[in-house]
């Protein structure tokens, strides 16, 4: 796919690594278990999301933005990041993060400030919901901001990961199934477009990470909206349908941000295996996902399955007394 047709401001390390995790598989005994690494690449310590910020902060720069303005949780990795690549753009960034100003600035918070974020607490609004009023401030005093949406999930960020789709078909083609956390959806749709478009066979498996996303009118449609959205952006008449989606809902546990016991199994067992760490927000509930599967017999030996990375592991370090107690 010709993505220079869409306004791309480079802020990452590309292609990330992909390779195979024979430790976990060995452990768990059932296939090859793949990981790709966007954990490793390069902006603020690593992540998916510079995938789309990429696409969004060009077309933040084409439409001439002076700052930026996102949001999402306390310890969120797409604020992380967001804040980082406005301060390598030299852009004023202003985060409306959900909960109120801890005692300690840790983990991702700690991040934000040293990125020079500008952060507004908004109480128990945790995606946004707050965002036009900010924007309508900022506009007020003379500034001209863009705003990346609750997890740069629009139909320009989902292009981040139709894009990565091509790069790891350029790795590797012979996949059966990815295993993805999917929360806003851009990821998870971007993925989708590209598969059609790119006439792959691999299965995405979305996880569902978030009871609230059960809330909204039918989250799997919310996710083929943004993949028809972004393919009729790159000027391609594609429309996807809800029953297209594969999203897990089976492995939740108890809700958004909340350490389980199904999920420190996950990072303890990926880091005493392989030497890499997961979030315990996003990528420990797609690893639950991924390791409940394998032990209910779900694939073959000879099957390749790859776990995407999404990164988030600074969130960690506002874990410490849950992952240890």
């Amino acid at each position: 796919m010709n993505w220079q047709s869409i306004a791309k401001q480079s802020l990452g390390f590309f292609p990330t690594p992909l390779h195979l995790l024979p430790a976990l598989s060995s452990q768990l005994a059932g296939p090859q278990i793949y990981i790709k690494r966007d954990d490793l690449s390069g902006l603020a310590l690593g992540g998916n999301k510079v995938r789309k910020l990429e696409f969004l902060l060009g077309d933040a720069l084409r439409q001439q933005a002076n700052c930026i303005i996102t949001a999402g949780a306390a310890q969120s990795n797409h604020c992380r990041q967001t804040a980082a690549a406005a301060a390598k753009l030299n852009l004023p960034c202003f985060l409306l993060l959900g909960g109120n100003a801890p005692s300690e600035a840790q983990g991702n918070v700690l991040l934000d400030k040293l990125f020079g974020a500008q952060i507004r607490w908004a109480g128990e609004q945790r995606k946004g919901e707050g965002i036009d009023v900010l924007e309508q401030q900022l506009r007020s005093e003379g500034l001209n901001p863009y705003v990346v949406p609750y997890g740069g999930s629009d139909a320009v960020g989902c292009l981040g990961f139709a894009a990565a789709l091509e790069e790891l078909l350029q790795q590797q083609s012979d996949v059966d199934e990815i295993i993805f956390a999917s929360s806003s959806g851009a990821s998870h749709a971007g993925l989708m477009l590209a598969k059609r478009y790119l006439q792959s066979t691999i299965k995405l498996r979305g996880i569902n990470i978030d009871k609230a996303n059960h809330a909204e009118q039918s989250f799997n449609q919310r996710i083929a909206n943004l993949a028809s959205a972004s393919a009729l952006r790159f000027g391609l008449k594609e429309a996807f349908a809800a029953d297209e989606v594969c999203l897990d809902d089976a492995y939740l546990g108890e809700g958004y941000g909340i350490l389980g016991d199904a999920e420190r199994e996950a990072i303890m067992l990926l880091a005493q295996t392989e030497g890499i760490l997961l979030d315990p927000v996003y990528t420990a509930k797609a690893m639950v996902g991924l390791i409940a599967r394998v032990r209910q017999g779900c694939y073959s030996p000879q099957q390749k399955i790859l776990f995407w990375h999404t990164g988030g592991a600074p969130a960690l370090f506002a874990y410490s007394q849950q992952l240890l107690s």
